[in-house]
């Protein structure tokens, strides 16, 4: 059988951030029923028995705003068109605020056995400056309603080179998402994108970028700080304890075939 995985695109948010240019969209929460059956459309029209689902990753947008019997239909429908691997890795992306006990409960229990949480950064008014709607607190309790609901592996993903930041706010960052025992922790470099409100600020001047060595220096103190607790570091931006290797990040490195289902999502089949 061909191995392949499986991406879902959520588009929704409950506000666009600052820095992103992803297919997204706030403000449309009238369209998600229509979507999600687009999407269950879409994946009944790709059927294919010779393909075995080994991964399937939700990404947005913000998977966790919509409600989870969305998500449980989407898998339901997934499960029906296609063999399923039977430890197949399912991961979702949630944001703070986004997801609450009820949600987190219903994904574990429709076989979801991987979190993405969007952190960025430990500190509050970063945050804000960057259009993030959670404070750290929030993050500190979506990990534990997390844990709470059954979850253990569990990821982070953190930004380096915001405006405004120092190497004691990246410190501050890094040590905490240690302190919380997380199986796996993302670093990302920011990227200012052309079109964003963040290259807006930038251009007009209220903002000034992150000189690039100080950005450097944040990363490699990240790095080294990550595997002198046990993280190994197996791809640019991810780390992870040894046995939570995000394979669908991995089965996406390596070339493997993916199917991309939603608005905007790609897919990669026979070379293409």
């Amino acid at each position: 059988m061909n191995e392949v995985g499986i991406y879902v695109h959520i588009p929704f948010c409950k506000s666009k951030c600052n820095y992103c240019d992803f297919v997204s969209f706030a403000g449309r929460e009238g369209l998600e029923k229509e979507y999600i059956d687009c999407v269950k459309k879409e994946i009944k029209n790709r059927t294919n028995d010779n393909d075995l689902v080994k991964t399937i990753y939700f990404g947005g947008g913000t998977p966790s705003y919509i409600e989870s019997e969305y998500i449980e239909e989407i898998l339901a429908t997934i499960e029906n068109s296609f063999q399923v691997d039977e430890n197949v890795e399912i991961s979702i992306e949630v944001n703070p605020g986004s997801a609450n006990t009820k949600k987190l409960t219903e994904y574990a229990r429709s076989g979801i056995n991987r979190l993405s949480i969007g952190l960025q950064t430990s500190n509050d008014e970063l945050l804000k400056e960057i259009g993030r709607i959670h404070t750290y607190k929030d993050f500190e309790s979506t990990v534990r309603m997390a844990k709470r609901a059954g979850f253990h592996n569990i990821n982070a993903d953190m930004i380096i080179g915001i405006p405004n930041q120092t190497i004691y706010d990246v410190e501050d960052t890094v040590q905490k998402l240690i302190n919380l025992g997380l199986t796996h922790i993302s670093v990302y470099s920011l990227i200012v994108e052309e079109g964003t409100k963040l290259e807006e600020q930038i251009s007009s001047g209220n903002l000034q970028p992150i000189d690039d060595e100080i950005e450097r220096y944040m990363y490699w103190y990240a790095k080294r700080k990550l595997e002198q607790n046990g993280y190994i570091h197996y791809e640019i931006s991810n780390f992870a304890k040894p046995m939570y290797r995000c394979r669908h990040n991995v089965d996406c490195w390596n070339q493997k075939e993916y199917l991309g289902f939603g608005v905007a999502a790609a897919s990669y089949e026979n070379g293409f």
